[in-house]
């Protein structure tokens, strides 16, 4: 990713990971460039509006250069004029999107790209399956026996980073930095709450919780198995 704005490729980063990217991000032209000629990449998003050489360019030299100049290119930009996405697919960018947008969006163009060039990722993440809970990345779903639960797109967020740290101890100000990357938005801080009604959608006694457990002083630990032992 050529992008100029550091946190949306960080905040980009994370949450694309979940789907089997790794993204690369470089803040200007000349980086983005120079990382590109020493790499084999499957895809570029590529910002319009750069410091130093402007997206236009950039694609323009990216499609005269035999060795990346087959590279798919997602374009990005604050412009929403119908001529400047006209230009960018003209140079030969595969697909263009104004900001700012939803994550989401992007995720699916990319894939949509890449499934044309025939170099999506074969497959998504597995679901991550304890016991009669299933939490499924790819889908952005919860099932509790094969059923889905009924919670937002933060608290499935929450329940994610919580189930990928099976087992440690993670302190609200820790689930906070990690869930922020999950969506373009702040995260609301009051994550006890969202813990709470998580609880009521997985556990058989939320008051007495077996699943998510609170380590007084510390904060929160997902238990790779239930204390009674039940099928995990």
């Amino acid at each position: 990713m050529i992008e100029d704005d550091e946190n949306l490729s960080a905040m980009l980063a994370e949450y694309l990971a979940d789907f089997g990217f790794d993204l690369v991000a470089r803040p200007n032209a000349g980086a983005g460039l120079a990382e590109l000629a020493g790499s084999n990449f499957a895809a570029l998003i590529l910002d319009v509006m750069l410091p130093d050489i402007d997206g236009f360019e950039v694609c323009r030299r990216i499609r005269a250069d035999e060795s990346h100049g087959d590279l798919p290119i997602l374009m990005l930009t604050a412009r929403g004029e119908d001529t400047d996405r006209i230009v960018g697919l003209e140079l030969g960018a595969d697909d263009y999107l104004p900001k700012p947008f939803n994550p989401r969006e992007l995720l699916a163009r990319l894939r949509a790209i890449l499934r044309r060039r025939g170099s999506a990722p074969a497959a998504g993440a597995a679901p991550l399956r304890f016991g009669r809970l299933e939490i499924d990345s790819d889908a952005r779903r919860a099932r509790l026996d094969g059923h889905e639960i009924d919670i937002t797109s933060h608290q499935f967020a929450l329940l994610l980073v919580l189930a990928q740290n099976a087992g440690r101890v993670l302190s609200r100000d820790q689930l906070m930095d990690k869930v922020r990357g999950e969506a373009l938005e702040a995260f609301d801080r009051s994550i006890d709450v969202h813990i709470s009604r998580i609880r009521a959608a997985i556990e058989d006694d939320p008051k007495h919780p077996k699943r998510i457990i609170t380590v007084r002083g510390a904060g929160y630990v997902f238990a790779r198995r239930q204390d009674d032992g039940g099928d995990d």
